[in-house]
């Protein structure tokens, strides 16, 4: 799963001292990224023992799929 642990006011953010032994990956400091148009920046961590970049990418994407926060992108379909 993902967890959000992001409470600016009161410095609460995520770390990976706090993640070792979890599968669940901790999304934190959550901001507008103003160098991309509808962009995101954030901290992401988790055990990468236990999961590694490839599969968290995958599993934040679905989540935020899920969410409604992006959509899929709608390509032309070509034929020949």
């Amino acid at each position: 799963g993902i967890m959000l642990v992001d409470d600016p006011e009161d410095e609460l953010y995520i770390t990976p001292k706090e993640c070792v032994g979890e599968w669940a990956t901790y999304i934190s400091r959550v901001r507008k990224d103003p160098t991309v148009e509808n962009g995101i920046a954030f901290w992401c961590v988790s055990d990468n023992l236990r999961k590694g970049a490839a599969l968290n990418a995958i599993q934040i994407a679905e989540e935020l799929l899920n969410r409604g926060v992006l959509k899929p992108e709608k390509k032309p379909v070509v034929t020949s």
